[in-house]
Formats: structure tokens, C-alpha cells, sequence
């Protein structure tokens, strides 16, 4: 075994939730009289912590009104949740990979009770031995949520594997000192993945499993 523990980012890599995001975020714009962002930009907030999201994706609103936002942000969203689903196969690699003696674990931009809504409602929560949260570290590309993982875990960085579907993802397993794995059906393209040189670029779970079969 090379990697004892593979960490997963959620939205976009193991919940099909990109799209839905993006359409949270555009209405939410659009309520507050603001200009309301294409969805290429939208997408690349997905996984920042919520100053970040903001100063990318609604440049023209004022710090003060960040809550108000929010706020606008999780009414759409709650609207939304109920409809979005796992990727096909997740709960299988998953079950896979515990079998292996694999560790799991996430590290999401989501705050801790969107994650705890999501594990429930996924029936997955027991599967993970340890999990991050946006709203309670630094958020990515910062590398605490690995650094906090691994210390949680007693696990060396040599012997670890973060899996998503963005650059911040890989950029924080970069800055942690980690191995990365990009998946490309999730928000970002490939060329954006494939710049901060993960060990592979994957285009569906099933690919997903194969790799991680052959080198994990």
C-alpha cells in the first residue's frame, strides 16, 4: 500500500454538485442587483473559503455585504440539495477502498453542517475516519486541512493521497507536501488540473477506481 490515507474533496469529486453550485451562486448575484458572473467563473470559486469565493466570483460586492450574500447563497442552495447525487460508483470505491485498509478522509470547502447534512443524507459518513471543514481552518489552497489530517491520523505526508476536482485542491495538497489526483468531471478542466502536475488526471469515478487499484 503507497497511500494509507486518501483524502477526498466532496463537492465535485464525490457528489455531483458543481452545476448546482454554480446555479446558487447566479441567482444570488441576482438578487442583490449585482453583475451576475458566467458559469466558468463561478465554477472556479467552488472549494474557496467564503471571502475568497466572493472577491473572485462578485468582485463589485462590498466586504460588509458578504453575510448578506451568504445568506442568499445557502437559501438557494437548501433549495437545491435534496436534488443532487453521488457520481456513479462512489459508494462502491469507497467500500473498495476501506476493504484495502485504506484511511478516508474529506476536506471540503463546505461548512460543517452542509457536510453533515451531505454524510447523512449520503449514508456515508462512516466510511471516513476524519474530515475538514471550511468554516473551521484555513480554507484552500492553505494546506492546514491536510497538515490537520495527518497530525489527527499520525500519518507522514509521504503516505498521502488528496483527490479533487479543482486547482485549489491540488494547489493545497502542493502546499501541504502531499501526491494528488485531479479529477476532470468535476469544475474545473483538465488544463487547469494538469498545470499544477497532480500524478494523474482521471475522467470518471470508474477510471478513478482503476487508478487508484493499480497505484494506491
Amino acid at each position: 500500500m503507497r497511500y494509507s490515507l486518501i483524502v477526498f474533496d466532496w463537492d465535485g469529486t464525490l457528489l455531483d454538485s458543481a452545476a448546482g453550485i454554480v446555479e446558487c451562486i447566479q441567482p444570488a448575484s441576482r438578487e442583490m442587483g449585482l453583475p451576475v458572473p458566467d458559469a466558468e467563473r463561478a465554477r472556479h470559486v467552488i472549494g474557496l473559503g467564503l471571502h475568497d469565493s466572493l472577491r473572485i466570483a462578485v468582485p463589485e460586492l462590498p466586504v460588509e455585504s458578504y453575510g448578506e450574500f451568504a445568506a442568499l447563497y445557502r437559501k438557494n442552495f437548501l433549495v437545491r440539495e435534496e436534488a443532487m447525487r453521488l457520481f456513479d460508483g462512489v459508494p462502491q470505491l469507497l467500500v473498495s477502498l476501506r476493504r484495502r485498509e485504506h484511511l478516508l478522509a474529506v476536506a471540503t470547502g463546505k461548512s460543517r453542517r452542509g457536510l453533515q447534512r451531505a454524510l447523512e443524507a449520503s449514508e456515508l459518513g462512516a466510511h471516513f475516519a476524519a474530515s475538514r471543514c471550511g468554516d473551521e481552518t484555513h480554507p484552500k489552497p492553505h494546506p492546514a486541512m491536510l497538515l490537520e489530517l495527518m497530525g489527527q491520523l499520525s500519518v507522514d505526508p509521504a503516505q498521502v493521497l488528496m483527490i479533487g476536482d479543482t486547482s485549489h485542491d491540488l494547489q493545497m495538497a502542493r502546499n501541504a507536501g502531499v501526491d494528488a489526483l485531479g479529477v476532470t468531471y468535476g469544475a474545473h478542466r483538465a488544463s487547469a488540473l494538469q498545470a499544477l502536475e497532480p500524478r494523474a488526471c482521471v475522467a470518471s469515478v470508474k477510471e478513478l477506481g482503476s487508478w487508484l487499484e493499480r497505484h494506491a
